[in-house]
């Protein structure tokens, strides 16, 4: 072989191999630098595009180029002004027919389709532009309009559609079912149907004759995703007959949600409290027994029912014989899923196919119970345990490790006896392996990592571990617990002896050793870390109840809840964002303060109103090298606003690294023109690399009018224009 041909460019490769290779490149920063190699390049790269989401000002999209002609997935629903509706004259003063033209002749291919539909005009016109649509998405969160014929034109014109979702589509559930009936050739076509619209956690959400409607219509759904109201003293509620009418109306379902309604808000539990509601759903054994046996393709089901359904184990191993296939599982209020009596597996144990497992306020799940779980469902990836009242350490601990070798992705909220250094302590098994994790920010008393046996594990005395028929382990939770310090076990039939817990940690001093059953002292790969913690509370204590070395963290998300009003000022000036900066490769963070209620304008003596509360929360921002940040603002119910303040816009502004801004509220327009402050090599703390900046009232009902600030679409469009005025480093 010649020296010329060892080193021949990859230019040289046929253009078939180098199409393929460029079509595997998913991230678009990543897409968009390979067109700027060269123009063969480029080509390639549009000729391979098939998916698209427009961002900038609608009132440009005369400007869009004519190379982006293999898109089939196009997204318009975050144009700006946001909100607006697509082609209206106030989101641009081009002629709406001109531009619908532009977007017909940029985009030929659309097959998929997500927009922002205010009114019924803006299906209309998008359902005469691609005609041969096959999945859209309709996105409102503004109120409906008196006239609710958003679903007629689309199924009018759009005869191919086989993919529906209204997952962020405000409307009423009377709206859907009249067209399913009235175009029965579209509806036959339907298998995927998203209505888990987040607006219906002010309704009562989908009636069971609605529901028997909508599935008689279309039996050929795969996919259905249904708010509901499972409580028995409403009207029209989901029992029974509703559960059978979807198995018999649609055998070939291989994805269920059903969620009752008031699980959409969102709200979190009290962990106080037995775990069981005061009513029953009005489902039993034999019912749930009949839907899983006429469903025997499914292969991810969830039930959150938010009402007890009791002694449920015995319809749970019906489920694991007659859905096969079935991967991912979640139940809400579920009780009995599993006997915590013997070594035999029983009830949810027997879903051994099983990856993904949610359980949320099942009120007699136990430690005894999570063992039989983890060696029955030995496939479990993703692991989520939700109210789970009596679980413990010891429980969960033991779960982590007879499922070292596969988890993943875990997920412990508002169980009782898992504060945060609990619940890290539990996960110590599998550090070196967990990808993604969320826990409560729930900071223990005086909490001593050696002493962790401390913690309550119940009354069992014994229990016989067996995984997958191989070696057994006799575990004593009192006594013998203690004195296995260098005993070794099995759980595997490898033989690996993954972990064996000593005084809760295997050195004493809260890190594995590397003689003992650890491959490493740090979470090496966890790049995804979600966090619950009541307004208030300092987010400063994070990385003493374990997790302070996470070197590959990217991403992480935020959730402050609680109400402000009440509450006497902080001790501290700073919520603690700046101990985030021990992690060096975050770049993404979710700030989800939208949970928090406050006074937007004059607190009492002695109390904070928003704007300093909004100060609290993200002084020390400017010390992470964030290049993301989704912001929601706190709000104030009584007078229907949630917006940015000064503060907050200011210290916006000092992250230097910030590339992409989404604030998820309202502001006024010289709060924003902090953030677009006139570059000057001599002035510190000025962004030069700020890129994407967008307000979104992306929450239900988004005001009509927006009367709390004078952003409107003028203010806007001047905002935007001061940040493309800016130079780009990059």
């Amino acid at each position: 072989m010649s020296a010329a041909a060892a080193y021949a460019p990859i230019t040289d490769l046929p253009e078939a191999i180098l199409a393929t290779i460029i079509g595997l490149v998913s991230d678009t920063r990543s897409r968009n630098s390979v067109a700027l190699v060269c123009h063969k390049f480029r080509s390639l790269e549009r000729a391979t595009r098939t998916s698209l989401t427009l961002r900038g000002n609608a009132r440009d999209l005369h400007l869009i180029p004519t190379c982006f002609t293999s898109v089939s997935d196009l997204d318009l629903s975050l144009l700006s002004p946001w909100g607006h509706a697509l082609l209206s004259p106030s989101a641009s003063s081009t002629d709406p027919a001109l531009l619908a033209h532009r977007l017909r002749v940029a985009f030929p291919s659309v097959t998929s389709l997500t927009v922002y539909s205010r009114s019924s005009s803006t299906v209309q016109i998008v359902a005469n532009l691609w005609p041969g649509l096959r999945r859209v998405k309709l996105v409102r969160w503004h109120p409906r309009p008196p006239l609710g014929a958003d679903f007629d034109p689309l199924f009018q014109q759009c005869q191919t559609l086989s993919d529906l979702d209204l997952s962020e589509f405000y409307y009423w559930a009377s709206d859907l079912p009249p067209v399913l009936e009235a175009h029965p050739n579209v509806a036959r076509s339907l298998t995927k149907l998203n209505l888990l619209t987040a607006s219906f956690t002010f309704t009562e959400g989908f009636k069971a004759n609605e529901i028997r409607s909508i599935t008689e219509a279309c039996p050929k759904l795969q996919q259905l995703f249904v708010a509901c109201v499972f409580d028995p003293r409403y009207i029209g509620f989901v029992g029974e007959v509703a559960l059978l009418a979807i198995s018999t109306n649609c055998p070939e379902l291989r994805v269920v949600h059903l969620i009752d309604t008031s699980s959409l808000a969102n709200a979190r539990g009290d962990p106080n409290d037995d775990g069981f509601t005061s009513e029953d759903a009005q489902i039993g054994r034999a019912a749930l027994i009949d839907f899983f046996s006429g469903l025997p393709l499914l292969e991810e089901l969830v039930l959150d029912v938010c009402k007890n359904v009791r002694d449920s184990g015995l319809a749970l191993e019906v489920l694991a014989s007659k859905c096969p296939r079935l991967r991912a599982l979640k139940l809400g209020q579920f009780h009995g899923l599993c006997s915590a009596v013997g070594s035999q597996l029983d009830g949810i144990a027997l879903c051994q196919g099983l990856e993904s497992l949610s359980i949320k306020n099942s009120a007699d799940l136990t430690d005894m119970g999570l063992i039989k779980i983890a060696r029955g469902c030995c496939k479990l990836a993703k692991f989520e345990v939700y109210g789970c009242k009596k679980i413990t350490v010891k429980g969960l601990r033991t779960l982590a490790c007879l499922l070292r070798k596969t988890l993943v992705d875990v997920s412990i909220s508002c169980c009782k006896n898992l504060d945060a250094a609990g619940s890290v302590c539990a996960l110590e098994p599998i550090r070196d392996r967990i990808q993604r994790l969320h826990i409560d920010c729930v900071w223990p008393r005086d909490f001593d990592l050696n002493q962790v046996n401390e913690y309550d594990v119940g009354d069992d005395e014994s229990v016989v571990m067996s995984r997958n028929g191989n070696d057994d382990m006799d575990l004593k939770w009192s006594d013998e617990y203690e004195h296995r310090i260098s005993k070794k076990c099995k759980y595997g039939s490898d033989g690996d002896c993954s972990y064996m817990p000593t005084n809760g940690y295997a050195n004493g001093n809260g890190h594995g050793n590397r003689n003992g059953f650890w491959s490493e002292e740090t979470w090496e790969r966890l790049h995804y870390l979600s966090l619950w913690i009541e307004v208030g509370e300092l987010l400063t204590s994070l990385p003493e109840v374990g997790l302070d070395e996470c070197p590959n963290l990217e991403e992480i998300q935020i959730r402050v809840e609680g109400d402000c009003r009440g509450r006497h000022r902080p001790t501290q000036r700073e919520f603690g964002l700046s101990c985030l900066s021990r992690y060096p490769r975050l770049s993404k963070m979710k700030l989800d303060c939208g949970d928090t209620v406050g006074f937007a304008l004059t607190a009492p003596p002695g109390q904070m109103d928003l704007s300093l509360w909004e100060r609290f929360f993200l002084s020390g921002i400017g010390d992470l090298s964030l290049s993301e940040v989704d912001y929601w603002t706190p709000q104030d119910p009584d007078v229907n606003q949630r917006s940015l303040w000064l503060p907050a816009a200011g210290l916006l502004a000092e992250c230097i690294t910030l590339r992409k801004l989404f604030i998820h509220g309202t502001a006024h327009e010289h709060f924003m023109m902090f953030l677009v402050r006139n570059p000057n090599v001599n002035l510190p703390n000025v962004n030069l690399s700020l890129r994407d900046v967008q307000l979104r009232e992306d929450y239900y009902p988004a005001p009509e009018n927006e009367m709390s600030t004078e952003m409107r679409v003028d203010s806007c469009c001047r905002f935007e224009d001061a940040l493309n005025r800016r130079p780009i480093l990059d």
